[in-house]
Formats: C-alpha cells, structure tokens, sequence
C-alpha cells in the first residue's frame, strides 16, 4: 500500500490543489516567461502558492515542474539545470507540507516534453523515457511521495513517462487532457485511455484527466472513462482536474470563468461520476479549492450525471463529448452508478 492508497482508504476522496501558472502570473510571472525558474528566483512565492492550497484543504500538492524537463527548460537555456530545479521544487513542497496539521501527499508534476514523439514526429520513446527519468529521479530525491504525469495527449508520450517514471521507487499516475471534441488533441477517446492504462507494462496507480475546456467536458470524459472501466480488469482510482471554467481574453489578460459554485458543483458532479481524486487545474484560486473541500466533505451520493445535469451546472458539453456519453443509453437516462470496490493498486 502506498500513500495514496493509505490516504483514499482513511479519506474516500482526495482533494488536489489548483493552478500553478495561471496563480504565478498574479504574482509577478510573465507570459514566456519558465515558472520553473521561480523555484531558485521566488522560492518564497511558490512556497506561498503551496502554503495557500494546503490551507485551503488540499490533500494533494503538485510540485512547481511541470516544465522541468530538459526539452522544455531547453526554451529558457536551462537545459542543464533539470535536477537542480526539480529537486528545489520538491524541496519547497516538502517544507511546506512538514507544517500541516494534516498529512499532505508531495505529488511531483511531469508534464509533456513538448516535442512529438514517433512516428509523427522525430523524438523516439527510449529518448523520451530517459528525459522522463531523468526528471522524475530528482523528484524523488527532492522527496516527493507519487509522481504526477498530467496534460499527456497521446499513447507514446504516455508510455515513455511511465517507462520513465518507473525508474524511480515511487508510484506513478497518469492523466491526459481531453480538450477537442471529446478526444485528447492526438485523438484519443476516454475510452482508449482507459484501455492503455488496463494494457501497458507499466500500470500508473490512478489515471484520469486534467485541463481541457472547462468543467463540464472534464466530468463527461470522467464517465466515459468509467463505463470503460466495466469490461477491464482495471482498478479504479479515478483523477479529475478540471480547468475552472472557460479562458477568456479580457483586457490583455486571460480571466477564467469558473465561478466557487461551479467549482463546488463540479466537485459533487465529478464525485458522482465516480472521480476519487479531485482537484482544479488552469485558473483554480485557493478560493475556488476552499469551495470544493466544502463540497467534497459534505457530499450525499447521488446518480451518475446525464447530460442536464452537467450541462445545467457546468456548461455545454461538446458535441463530441456528448455523443460519446450518448453512446450508452444508461447514461443519458442518469442510471445508477454502481458501488465502487476500492482495492490496493500495485505498491512499488
């Protein structure tokens, strides 16, 4: 058992943490600009990002290094300076999460490599593993407690971060950002995401998605991914991080339109379709966190969402998005979500 596992199994749901970025910028971070710098540059700043979640309920903290791998540092002339930062952004969290009163998971985030893995592009799996590794072994001796894959869009990249990841002693999980139409931007389904975690050599302890378009896209893809689950010997520790609300550009700045009640009202919703780790991703404020532990630790189960139900709280539902959940009419008829067996994923 790990501390995930220890966790869901004393708590049931996990709350995440919001946005690093989007939170950053208000803080002084300029567009272009690497928030994995801040981690030698602003250490007091990401500390008090870390600090603000934890104080409003956050069970889970991600690491300030989403871009902490060398192809992305390598944007910043950076690229030899992986293992300083990551292990700096874990370090932080780290000292953060020592003053809870509460125990915290340190969850280390690895983001994409941003470059297009084969056969459509030129970067090879075995490249990409050994970038992934790289990265995720200073995590680890930063002290992180899980690793943390998110924003992933195709099979490859996921295979070669988990490839990557299991070169360390720690527990991975793996979310992919479902943003276009009901599909990740490489065209994967909800339902072939769900396929490669039950198939793949090496098993992430959870998986599920983040980012995205908004709220209510995130939660469809949640059901999709659990009506997949039905005929797949795959355990099912679900994550959803959903954007907050929908980017607009207003006045030179990008504004989420995410509101604490929808935040709260997604974390109903993703509860009922089934998410046992919820958090906020792009443009989630402490605020916006604080409303979902209300709503998580206040939760009465109720049916698995169908459409009005999402779209009533959260938004529109693309229409690829949509006729995926209208795929099965259970679904659209709001049916019972059956019991949820919880079970001890694989311990590394």
């Amino acid at each position: 058992m790990t501390i995930l596992t220890e966790l869901l199994e004393e708590r049931g749901v996990l709350l995440a943490d919001g946005a690093t970025g989007s939170n950053f910028f208000k803080m002084g971070l300029q567009s272009g600009d690497s928030p994995e710098l801040w981690n030698d540059l602003f250490p007091d700043r990401v500390a008090a990002n870390y600090r603000s979640f934890i104080e409003a309920g956050s069970d889970i903290i991600l690491t300030n290094s989403f871009g902490g791998n060398r192809f992305r540092l390598g944007l910043h002339d950076s690229s030899d300076r992986v293992c300083e930062l990551n292990i700096k952004a874990a370090n932080i969290a780290r000292a953060e999460v020592n003053k809870a009163t509460k125990r915290v998971i340190v969850a280390g985030a690895i983001g994409p490599t941003g470059e297009i893995l084969e056969p459509l592009g030129s970067l090879s799996i075995e490249t990409a593993a050994e970038v992934f590794a790289e990265q995720a072994l200073a995590l680890e001796e930063g002290g992180v407690d899980l690793l943390w894959i998110e924003t992933i869009s195709s099979l490859e990249e996921a295979q070669a971060a988990l490839k990557g990841t299991f070169e360390t002693n720690l527990p991975s999980v793996l979310t992919f950002s479902v943003d276009t139409n009901g599909r990740t931007m490489m065209g994967l389904t909800p339902a072939d995401i769900i396929q490669f975690a039950s198939e793949t050599t090496y098993k992430p302890q959870a998986v599920g998605a983040n980012c995205g378009i908004g709220a209510a896209d995130l939660v469809a893809s949640l059901i999709n991914m659990h009506h997949a689950t039905r005929d797949l010997p795959f355990p099912t520790i679900i994550i959803a991080k959903a954007n907050c609300g929908v980017p607009q550009y207003i006045d030179g700045e990008i504004v989420y339109s995410g509101t604490e009640k929808i935040m709260s009202d997604y974390a109903h919703i993703a509860m009922d379709a089934g998410a046992n780790i919820i958090g906020g991703c792009c443009g989630t404020t402490p605020k916006h966190v604080r409303a979902m532990r209300m709503a998580i630790d206040n939760h009465q189960a109720g049916e698995l969402p169908n459409i009005e139900r999402i779209e009533a709280s959260l938004g529109a539902i693309t229409a690829g998005a949509r006729s995926q959940m209208l795929g099965d009419l259970s679904i659209a008829g709001g049916a019972k979500r059956p019991p949820r067996e919880r079970k001890s994923r694989r311990s590394r």
